[in-house]
Parts: structure tokens; C-alpha cells; sequence
């Protein structure tokens, strides 16, 4: 594997050359610090993210508790978000995602593996995105958060919109609208985009940036534009992954060759 690291707005960029090494240093990356949190205060806080990257990541954390390497029992995990309405056991559900690639196979305690719940009541929504937040601060924050980009420059489902960058940086977790990329991109997942839930929860931009440290991967073609406008432009809420600039010192980027075809 051969690796360059580079810097863009202030944050470490690690530039890998195929998907499967990202996977991997992603893992040790987030090994690194649960280890670093284990040492120094006894139990490690981790965000977690859904989709068919992070999938691959966890395959490897898998294997390293598997091999005796890695136990969960004193860890605590804050997954970014779930759609709105839905069941935990419908196997479209970012629970049953978890459950699938790495709960079910790690020694996490039931009580210690957090998603955001999608059949809260939509009256109780608003105070169940609270207690989400309030739970995180309670562990003491998170000690890494897991990152994707969307194709639209999405972090968490906190979208693409016209509000203030000083706004967005002090959004809390809650329910939120999904945008058309976004549901376009889960159409085959669903079956069909008019099948896509068109609502989520979402871990808001506050306690995303909050974490002590915070790796966001991205591989593919149809990353690269995203990528280069939250590594290279300005600050805007257009590109919710742009803000990261704002707490760059603590922000490392793993991408591969092709999401990383425009950067200059």
C-alpha cells in the first residue's frame, strides 16, 4: 500500500490508492484512538456511521476482536442516524444494519450500542434527539466519530441548506427532511426511490464537531466533487462536510484515488 499525506484548509488528508486499503487504515485509525481512550480513561465513546463503506471498516474490527485482539465491553457507541418512521427490525433500518455488520458479532453490551429510535412518537421526537445529545455528553463526548460524505456533501443526514455556517455548526440532534440526492442515492436499497422514507433522525453538526477526534472516509468516482469542495472551498452550509474545516486539527480524511480526482 502506498500512502501520501497531504493537507487541505488545515486538515490531514490520507490519500491511499484503492478502496480496500482505505477500509483498512480507516480501522487501525479508529483502533488507535479506542486504544488511546482505554488507556487513559478506562472505556472509549465512538460515532459510528451507516452505509456500504463503513461496512467494510467494521468487517476488519470484526476480525480483530475475533483474533482476541479487540473487546468491546468497555465500549460505548453513538450511531449518526436512522430514518423516520421505521422499525428496528426492519432490515432497512440503520439498527439492523449495525446488528448485521457488528454488534452481533463483537462483545458490545445491549445497553452500550446507541441508535436513534424510529418509532419514537413524532410528538416525542424533539425530546428523544435531546436525550440523544444528552446521553453523549453524559459518556463524556465522543472520542472518535466515524464519517462518510454524501454525494452532496452530507455529513450524518445533515444536509445541504441556506442557513449560516454559524447556524449549522450549533445544530443538535433531530428530525430532519431528507434531500433529493440523498433519497436518490438509497433507491435501490429501498426498492425504488418512491419507496425511500423521505425523514430522519440525524446526530446534529454540534456534537459531530465536538468529538475528540474524527475520521471521514470516501471512495469512488462519485465522491470526488463533494470531496474537493469540503477540502478545498469555502466554509458553507451547502456542503454540511465543509465545516469540518472549523475543527480542522482534529479531522483526518482517508480517500482513495478516484474521490480524490479533483483536488488539486
Amino acid at each position: 500500500m502506498s500512502m501520501q499525506e497531504s493537507d487541505y484548509s488545515g486538515m490531514k488528508v490520507l490519500l491511499i490508492p484503492d478502496p480496500e486499503s482505505v477500509y483498512l487504515t480507516t480501522a487501525n485509525l479508529l483502533l488507535k484512538a479506542i486504544e488511546a481512550a482505554l488507556v487513559y480513561r478506562g472505556r472509549a465513546v465512538v460515532g459510528l456511521a451507516t452505509g456500504s463503506t463503513p461496512a467494510a471498516v467494521y468487517a476488519h474490527l470484526v476480525e480483530r476482536h475475533r483474533s482476541g485482539y479487540l473487546s468491546f465491553r468497555n465500549i460505548t457507541t453513538y450511531n449518526l442516524d436512522e430514518y423516520y418512521p421505521i422499525s428496528p427490525l426492519d432490515p432497512k433500518s440503520y439498527r439492523a444494519y449495525m446488528h448485521n455488520h457488528l454488534f452481533s458479532h463483537v462483545d458490545i453490551a445491549e445497553n452500550r450500542a446507541h441508535v436513534l429510535d424510529g418509532t419514537v412518537p413524532e410528538e416525542f421526537a424533539a425530546a428523544h434527539a435531546a436525550e440523544f445529545d444528552h446521553w453523549i455528553d453524559a459518556d463524556g463526548g465522543l472520542d472518535i466519530q466515524l464519517l462518510g460524505i454524501g454525494k452532496n456533501g452530507h455529513i450524518a443526514f445533515n444536509e445541504p441548506s441556506r442557513l449560516s455556517v454559524a447556524e449549522t455548526i450549533r445544530l443538535p440532534t433531530r428530525l430532519v427532511e431528507l434531500h433529493p440526492d440523498t433519497r436518490a442515492a438509497a433507491a435501490r436499497e429501498f426498492g425504488g426511490l418512491e419507496r425511500v422514507i423521505p425523514r430522519a433522525l440525524t446526530m446534529g453538526v454540534a456534537p459531530i464537531l465536538a468529538a475528540r477526534s474524527i475520521v471521514i472516509l470516501a471512495t469512488g468516482a462519485h465522491k470526488a466533487d463533494a470531496v474537493a469542495r469540503a477540502l478545498t472551498g469555502a466554509m458553507t452550509a451547502l456542503v454540511p462536510a465543509s465545516l469540518l474545516q472549523s475543527v480542522a486539527h482534529k479531522v483526518t480524511w482517508v480517500i482513495d484515488a478516484a474521490a480524490a480526482e479533483r483536488l488539486p
